[in-house]
């Protein structure tokens, strides 16, 4: 019987490879979207290929959506057993121009959407009494601030703390807590940030993406599969020890 793991934001992006890579590890992926036509296509991608998942619409930044998402998709696939909060948002400007706007949406999906993320999973695996794991979005932006990010960095150093927090809380209940933290990944969302920063620095988009990629030693950025790969490791780590180690080991 496979595993059922609930991924936000799985529509495109960082989610779409994180699915792709865990259904190799045996979990049924509940594609969680708010853009329903790019939910779907990874699930029927999916389900072409002869795995389990189904798409499933919900906005993080509206609490009631959350926890119906994990009612809805353990009533269709079975005992939770990953949830990853990898939805999230980012705009571009500088800090006295940001729209108040932009910035409490971005605050409402990246950090209450992640809160309320942890609580829903967390609620389901106390009532399923077998413990259970929790994986969350930060970013490098989460450990230094960049500029023209002032609310995107301040959403992931959030994250950082609701991790931390919660890894320490749920640990007692079997329930792991940990984080990635990515640095630059080649997506849309990525895209829309180089052509904002370029015109606000007056550079073109491949000066940009040129100057940011002088500071990654490995020469290159990276790649949605390059993070699906540490969120499938943490997942993998289960037994008593190991879940120790990870919930240290992945929340500094």
């Amino acid at each position: 019987m496979s595993k059922l793991a609930i991924i936000t934001g799985a529509g495109q992006g960082i989610g779409e490879g994180i699915a792709h890579r865990l259904v190799k590890d045996g979990y049924a992926i509940a594609v969680a979207d708010i853009n329903d036509e790019t939910a779907a296509k990874v699930a029927v991608d999916l389900t072409s290929e002869g795995y389990q998942a189904k798409a499933y619409h919900v906005d993080v930044a509206h609490r009631d959506e959350v926890f119906a998402l994990v009612e809805n998709a353990v009533a269709d696939f079975g005992d939770l057993a990953l949830y990853v909060n990898n939805a999230g948002i980012a705009f571009i400007d500088s800090f006295v121009d940001s729209d108040p706007d932009d910035v409490e949406r971005l605050l409402d999906v990246n950090l209450k959407g992640t809160y309320w993320g942890i609580q829903a999973a967390a609620t389901q695996f106390k009532k399923q009494g077998n413990g259970g794991r929790i994986v969350n979005a930060a970013s490098l932006a989460g450990y230094e601030a960049s500029a023209l990010q002032s609310a995107y960095s301040a959403s992931k150093f959030g994250i950082r703390g609701l991790t931390q927090s919660a890894a320490k809380e749920l640990a007692k209940d079997k329930i792991t807590v940990n984080a990635y933290n990515p640095g630059i990944v080649r997506t849309k969302m990525r895209d829309a940030i180089d052509e904002k920063t370029a015109a606000i620095k007056h550079e073109t988009v491949a000066e940009q993406q040129a100057n940011c990629l002088e500071e990654i030693a490995i020469g290159r950025e990276a790649t949605p599969a390059d993070v699906a790969e540490v969120v499938a490791c943490v997942a993998r780590l289960v037994s008593r020890t190991e879940k120790d180690y990870v919930n240290r080991a992945f929340n500094m």
